[in-house]
């Protein structure tokens, strides 16, 4: 996967901006650790400013593009993480752990470096509503099956996690999968898909015509007619969670 994001992640910052919202949840949910390890940490979006922060990031296009003066970063996977046990308060994953080639050494790991609590923020499709997207134009780029044994993995390695909900904002500033479920348009620009290893990993034929089947509903006013209310709310519930695992 670090080689998808050699590939996808020579532009990542320009759409993958740090959404506050998003980051003052995962603030939260971290409590009081003070030293945090940030694996799969990619540009550094939600690591927080006010701890002692180390970020381990298999790709060294994402680790270039860290800002000046972010926390130190090793290059690295989350399932072998060069660390010594609960050498850190916390642990934080972010929008990861669907890329681990092993998903639950991935978790043990985290679970033996981190001295009180793991935080995981991802998307559970099943908890939230049907996404448009994948239900009309892209049904390939459904990602609830994968997501959902993801989900259950990290239920059993961790058994004291709790789930807090992410409605997603109609003005998010991460260029997440779904985050421009009332902005359609976003879909059609190129740019935005770059960013998003969703489509990255996507059948090019597939998804030029469901692109273009979106392009048409989008002229004719069809997607408006079906779904234009969604222009119109704050936020929508589509299984975005921030997990917390308490350790001690």
């Amino acid at each position: 996967m670090s080689a998808l994001y050699d590939r996808i992640g020579t532009g990542y910052s320009a759409t993958r901006r740090t959404e506050p919202r998003i980051e003052a949840l995962i603030r939260d949910a971290l409590g009081d650790a003070r030293s945090v390890i940030n694996v799969g940490a990619g540009a550094g979006a939600y690591e927080p400013a006010d701890r002692e922060v180390l970020a381990v990031e298999p790709s060294a296009t994402m680790i270039a593009q860290r800002r000046r003066g972010s926390a130190p970063a090793v290059q690295a996977r989350a399932e072998s993480l060069p660390l010594p046990d609960q050498s850190f308060d916390a642990a934080l994953a972010v929008n990861t752990l669907h890329h681990w080639t092993d998903l639950r050494a991935g978790l043990r790991e985290l679970r033996r470096v981190a001295r009180k609590r793991i935080v995981i923020f991802m998307r559970h499709p099943p908890s939230g509503a049907p996404f448009w997207l994948t239900e009309d134009y892209l049904p390939s780029l459904d990602p609830s099956r994968k997501y959902s044994a993801i989900f259950d993995a990290i239920r059993e390695e961790l058994p004291s996690v709790e789930a807090l909900r992410f409605p997603m904002p109609r003005d998010c500033a991460d260029g997440l999968f779904v985050a421009y479920w009332g902005r359609p348009e976003m879909y059609l620009d190129g740019e935005v898909r770059r960013n998003i290893s969703n489509f990255a990993l996507a059948d090019e034929g597939g998804l030029a015509e469901g692109l273009a089947r979106l392009r048409a509903d989008l002229a004719s006013g069809e997607w408006d007619r079906k779904y234009g209310e969604l222009r119109r709310l704050e936020s929508l519930d589509l299984g975005h969670r921030v997990l917390v695992a308490e350790l001690a």
